[in-house]
């Protein structure tokens, strides 16, 4: 069942357009991320959605109700800002019971909202604080449940952890996945960080110069990458261009400029240029080539950089191509000029697209 419909939203500023036939339908109770690099136009679909920018054409409605011009007030959206935008001179109960007393509830359920809220993200022993006793993950709970404490259709999340060091950043991840399991209102988070949003979604819309590139799973844009932008922004790849070939068992995929040809047997792309792409965890490094079913390519190291578990080795192909490739951080195997082979099964290509 779908709850938010976004149909062809285009918007321009003047001669310059922001969003080019945005489309998404998102389902009731799902988790999804806007994710691309600034200027993409991530916020200003987020600030359309909020109803704090007008459309220049298209629609959005949410559960069959056209909202798309409806006032920010009367969409009944939560939102949770980047900077908390918390009241300095409220306590914590002041903060989360605000938006119920705009909407004039009873004493009664204010004070059951608040406290269900408190319970919610574990700050009920804080209830007389004001925000500036509270650390920032702290804040941003309050802000959380301040966004959530009137029952709203949809919660939005404007970067709501990029002003948090890492490892609070990912205790509040977990957190947010959890409440959004608990309470199944549907959350539309905006995010540059691509662990944030992969850990946290339930799908994810990649956009890049006001474009949706491709919307789906985690998994899906990971593996199977759509368009080249995409597999080149979400997680480490590379990419190489390819020629599809007929061989006696089906097709084959050429990498031009490396000199070799690459089974794939049977497949539905036809003849001609494509690209490819190898992600740098189904490379293998070793010093004598790999056995059969699996493609070695011999490679100079150029660098590695030690991470603890592995390494992650930039290695030069003969046909003077960087690639990098994960790797046992061994010392002295895989130093820095070290004559390697670099090794795949034809089954670890990917054709994007």
């Amino acid at each position: 069942m779908s709850s938010l419909e976004i149909r062809k939203i285009n918007k321009f500023y003047g001669a310059n357009q922001a969003l080019f036939d945005v489309s998404l339908s998102i389902g009731k109770g799902e988790f999804v991320t806007l994710l691309g690099p600034s200027g993409s136009g991530k916020t200003t679909l987020l600030k359309i959605l909020a109803g704090f920018e007008h459309v220049s054409d298209g629609e959005i409605t949410l559960g069959g109700r056209n909202i798309t011009e409806l006032k920010p007030e009367t969409r009944n959206f939560g939102l949770v800002f980047q900077g908390y935008a918390l009241f300095p001179h409220m306590s914590v109960r002041d903060n989360i019971a605000y938006p119920l007393k705009v909407r004039r509830k009873s004493r009664d359920e204010i004070d059951q909202r608040v406290k269900d809220m408190l319970d919610l993200v574990q700050l009920t022993r804080f209830i007389d604080r004001r925000p500036n006793e509270l650390s920032g993950g702290q804040q941003q709970r309050v802000a959380l449940a301040r966004a959530l404490v009137f029952k709203p259709e949809v919660l939005l999340l404007d970067e709501p952890m990029s002003a948090l060091d890492k490892k609070l950043r990912v205790d509040l991840q977990e957190e947010l996945r959890q409440i959004h399991h608990t309470l199944g209102t549907t959350f539309i988070n905006v995010t540059h960080d691509q662990e944030e949003a992969m850990h946290m979604s339930d799908r994810i819309a990649v956009m890049d110069h006001g474009r949706i590139e491709q919307f789906d799973s985690a998994f899906n844009l990971y593996r199977n990458p759509k368009t080249r932008f995409v597999a080149d922004f979400i997680g480490k790849s590379n990419i190489f261009n390819g020629e599809m070939v007929r061989d006696a068992v089906g097709r084959a995929l050429d990498f031009r400029g490396e000199g070799l040809e690459v089974p794939l047997g049977l497949t539905d792309r036809a003849q001609g240029k494509v690209e490819l792409m190898l992600r740098p965890e189904d490379l293998t490094i070793a010093t004598e080539p790999a056995g059969a079913g699996r493609i070695s390519l011999p490679a100079t190291v150029v660098s590695s950089t030690y991470s603890g578990d592995r390494a992650l080795y930039l290695l030069k192909l003969a046909s003077g191509r960087e690639i990098s490739a994960y790797g046992a951080a061994r010392a002295g195997i895989h130093a820095d000029g070290a004559q390697v082979y670099v090794a795949f099964a034809p089954s670890d290509v990917t054709l994007i697209g």
